[in-house]
């Protein structure tokens, strides 16, 4: 998987693209924190959930799924002004985690079409280099290669996407 950090930034670009002004600060937050939520099940694994069952890591909380269901009880309990939008933004942001996950090159792959397909998915091309467990672990040889590949696909990405959509609303806006 990216580091935490990575699928937080995932969650922010994404939410601040199409955010209502509404809610400058608070939906971005919120996708962050959302981009998050599907590692959560990293906590049935050390309870002894098993990797590949439908509940372990990578499992359900990992499908487009529970994403949808998520960015819906998310934005019917946070966001009533522009429900609409926050469902779209946080289930988008809460699906690039499994998107970023299946980038990586480690792990079982995600169960992102379950509960309909319970098989784990990689992309063909895996380019992210698998984030190390445990904070020491990141300031190593390995920690490093892990930090430079998802500044590459994931970092600079998202920074040209807000940059762009900036420009853009920018422009529109005169």
């Amino acid at each position: 998987m990216p580091s935490v950090f990575t699928h937080a930034v995932a969650g922010f670009a994404l939410s601040r693209v199409g955010m209502s002004a509404a809610y400058r600060w608070q939906l971005p937050l919120v996708a962050a924190f959302s981009a998050v939520v599907p590692d959560l099940d990293a906590i049935g694994h050390m309870l002894g959930v098993p990797y590949a069952s439908f509940w372990g890591h990578r499992g359900f909380s990992h499908s487009i799924v529970f994403a949808v269901l998520w960015g819906g009880i998310v934005a019917w309990t946070f966001f009533r002004k522009a429900p609409w939008l926050a469902w779209v933004l946080v289930s988008l942001a809460t699906v690039s985690h499994p998107l970023l996950d299946m980038c990586t090159n480690g792990g079982l792959g995600c169960a992102l079409f379950a509960p309909i397909d319970n098989a784990r998915y990689f992309f063909p091309w895996r380019p992210i280099n698998v984030a190390p467990i445990g904070v020491g672990a990141f300031f190593t040889k390995h920690g490093l290669a892990v930090f430079m590949s998802e500044v590459q696909f994931v970092w600079l990405p998202s920074i040209g996407l807000m940059g762009g959509f900036f420009l853009l609303r920018r422009k529109a806006n005169g």
